[in-house]
This record gives C-alpha cells, structure tokens and sequence, in this order.
C-alpha cells in the first residue's frame, strides 16, 4: 500500500483518517454552522464554552439577570445575539466588550430600567436594537448616540416618563423617525392625565417649560443629602454658641457680685 512509503506519507494519511474535532458546544445548547441555540434551558449565565467562530446565539427564554463585564467568551466573528424574555436587570457597561462585529441585539422582554452609553460603546456595527417590553422611564441622551451605524430601533411597551427627562429620545426620535418601527407603541405611562399619550404627537412647545439648566438626577439627590445635614449642623452650632453665652453672662454676673463691697453697719 501507498500509505507505508514513508513516514511522511504515513502522517498524511494519519490526517486523512481522523477527523477534525468540532467546534466546542456547551451542553445545553444546539450548534451548527456558527449558529449556537441556547434558549429554554433555564440558564442563568451566558456559557463560555462557545466555539470563536460563533456568528448567531439564541438566549432567549432563560434565566439570566445580570450581563457582567466577563459575561462573554471571546466572540469576534458574532453578528446575531438574542436575549428575549429572560430577567435581564443589569447590563455592565463592559459586559458587550469584544463583540464589535455585532450588528443585531434584541434584548426584548426583560426587567431593564436604566441604560449608560458606555454600554453600547463597543458595538460600533450594529444596525438593530430591540429594547421593547422592558421597563425603560427615559434613555440618557447618549445612548443612541453611541451607535452610529443603528438602522432600526424598537422600543415599544416601556413605562415611558413623558416629562423634561424624556426630551432627549423625543429630539432623537424626531431627527431619526424613519430609523424607529412601531412608532405607535410609543406611548407616555407616566403622569396618569398623559397615559398613553404618543411620544411622537411631541412638538417643541411641548418642552417650552424645561430649562437646560434644570437639575439631574445626581443633583437633586445632593440636595437632598445636603439640605438636612446643613440643618443640623446649624442647629448643633446655635445651641453650642447659645451654651457659651449664657455660661459667659453667668461667669460675669458672679464675678461682679464677688467684687461688691460689703457694709457693716455699727451697733
């Protein structure tokens, strides 16, 4: 046979004969072609067994609450991450480092009350985004701003705040309209007399009333804090002061009644 001629034509055929190992899969997921399906296996954290060359990963209906700055394994080639219907709070601002290939996130469904721009910093290629059905009040004027390559957006069934905080989005939505899909669902849930109002029924004059200096958030709260602590420290400094006043007057009055002259009256 052929195959014996020589060591090197025995490696050869060596190599012919086994395979290639496959790429990693975790358990609880199905992989194929640089597609892992994770969904439905009540995961409670991103697997970091998955292969590099993943290019779409389903983690939708799962467990996960919490993405971390080191939630992801090494993704560079990721183009597709879901991530519906999970009970997803927090996002760190690092926990998307690395996947800058990425160009659809859908984060529908979950418990996310607050996002920074930091958070979608990395994701200098994504095109969609879907924040629906969470629990977003506002967005901080710049979080879309950090996605310049952002072509469609959802944000429908939020607890939109319709006050000055949601001024930002409306500018936003009002330059980029053509960019948001179903821009009837976005309607204000707070306060009650504007429940279901449309945000995009907005017009300048709506935000005559808001002031670019008007306090944050972080401001108000420093006020808060400080405003008490200042009361007691007045009050702890007028009673000391009063203390040192009413023992001065009392030191004077018995020191004058010390000095007075006593009479003696002759008998």
């Amino acid at each position: 046979m052929g195959c014996w001629r020589g060591p090197s034509t025995l490696l050869a055929c060596l190599l012919l004969l086994c395979p290639l190992p496959s790429p990693a899969c975790p358990t609880a997921c199905r992989c194929s072609s640089g597609e892992a399906d994770c969904s439905q296996h009540a995961l409670r954290e991103v697997p970091q067994s998955l292969s590099a060359n993943t290019s779409t990963l389903w983690l939708g209906y799962n467990f996960i609450t919490v993405l971390g700055p080191h939630s992801f394994p090494p993704l560079p080639g990721l183009l597709l991450l879901s991530l519906p219907h999970n009970r997803l709070e927090l996002i760190h601002s690092q926990a998307l480092v690395g996947l800058g290939a990425l160009q659809e996130l859908d984060l529908s469904n979950n418990y996310l009350t607050v996002l920074t721009p930091e958070t979608f910093l990395p994701l200098t290629s994504l095109a969609m985004l879907n924040l629906g059905s969470n629990r977003l009040g506002e967005l901080e004027p710049g979080v879309l701003h950090a996605l310049p390559q952002l072509q469609a957006l959802l944000l429908q069934d939020n607890p939109w705040v319709c006050s000055c905080g949601i001024q930002p989005l409306w500018h936003w939505l009002s330059h980029n309209s053509e960019k948001v899909q179903e821009k009837s669902l976005l309607l204000c849930r707070v306060p009650e007399q504007m429940n279901e109002y449309p945000i995009m029924a907005f017009g300048n004059e709506s935000f005559r009333q808001c002031q670019e200096t008007s306090l944050s958030t972080q401001q108000y709260i420093a006020f808060l804090i400080i405003g008490p602590f200042s009361f007691m420290v007045s009050i702890f400094y007028c009673t000391f002061m009063g203390s040192i006043i009413v023992v001065y007057h009392n030191l004077r009055r018995a020191s004058r009644f010390r000095r007075r002259p006593r009479i003696c009256r002759g008998r």
